[in-house]
């Protein structure tokens, strides 16, 4: 036996091994056996993961977030200015005032009197047209108390009735003689006194509070002390003396100026009155 025919019989012997020792376990699953120990497996142990508790998530509800707002320190009330008693005028263009204008009307009310003690906290006084001064009048209630004197009587100068007889042909539809008439001797000039005040808001000069004027116009001769005559009464009537007038305002704690109309005047006069309840209720919470 040559070389060559050990060599085919190694292989051959080879292949065999091969085959029995790796292609049949690989082919029916088995563990390759070469004739070394095989180690024994080692178990990696599952770590013990404790299992998470469960919580229920319960919703909660989001307090409503009130914004803080601040509340503003009250502006302190002023109070009559004991210094201000004398009210000047001013230049009434510094409101847009013309005398060359008519003055609107407006509404004049009457309200059952508060019978209580007044206390004037100012007074104007004049003879002619003018505008007041703006003021603060810090009550709630408040009067207008205000006088005229005229220059005049309402008649002309110097006026009698006086009676003249008419003689001879007819004259101006009287017929005969010895016929009279009654005429009127003396001034035909007439002196009418006139006498407004417009109370004006100082905060908003479009507004007129009120016009003030004398109910039943200015006549002097009715306000002498005299008597009437009346018709269906045995004694006579006495006329008594309107003056001072009195206007009532149930609004106040703002400011007001006065645009005052006055014609054919000696004097007048105008002062601002309030509950003198209303001065000491100050004077106390002052104190």
């Amino acid at each position: 036996m040559d070389k060559q025919d050990i060599l085919y019989g190694a292989l051959a012997l080879g292949i065999i091994l091969v085959v029995a020792l790796v292609i049949k376990p690989m082919a029916t699953g088995e563990s390759i056996d070469i004739g070394l120990p095989t180690p024994a497996p080692v178990e990696t142990p599952v770590p013990d993961v404790p299992e998470p508790e469960y919580t229920p998530v319960v919703p909660q509800e989001t307090p409503a977030v009130i914004p803080v707002t601040s509340i503003p320190t009250p502006t302190p009330r002023p109070t009559w200015d004991p210094g201000m008693s004398s009210i000047e005028f001013v230049d009434p263009s510094q409101y847009g005032v013309s005398f060359n204008q008519s003055l609107p009307g407006g509404t004049r009310f009457d309200n059952t009197p508060i019978d209580t003690r007044l206390t004037t906290l100012g007074t104007i006084t004049g003879r002619y047209s003018g505008t007041s001064q703006t003021i603060y009048m810090p009550y709630p209630y408040w009067e207008l108390w205000y006088s005229v004197e005229p220059s005049g009587s309402l008649a002309g100068k110097g006026q009698t009735l006086s009676t003249s007889t008419v003689t001879g042909p007819k004259l101006s539809g009287l017929t005969g003689s010895g016929s009279s008439q009654t005429v009127i001797q003396g001034s035909y000039s007439v002196t009418i006194p006139q006498f407004t005040v417009q109370v004006m808001d100082g905060d908003d000069p479009n507004r007129i509070v009120r016009t003030i004027t004398p109910p039943g116009g200015i006549d002097k001769d009715l306000w002498s002390g005299k008597t009437a005559e009346s018709e269906g009464y045995d004694t006579p009537i006495e006329i008594p003396d309107p003056r001072p007038w009195k206007e009532r305002f149930f609004e106040g704690e703002r400011n007001y100026y006065f645009i005052i109309n006055a014609q054919t005047l000696d004097s007048y006069t105008i002062e601002f009155k309030v509950p003198t309840r209303y001065l000491e209720n100050s004077t106390a919470e002052s104190s």
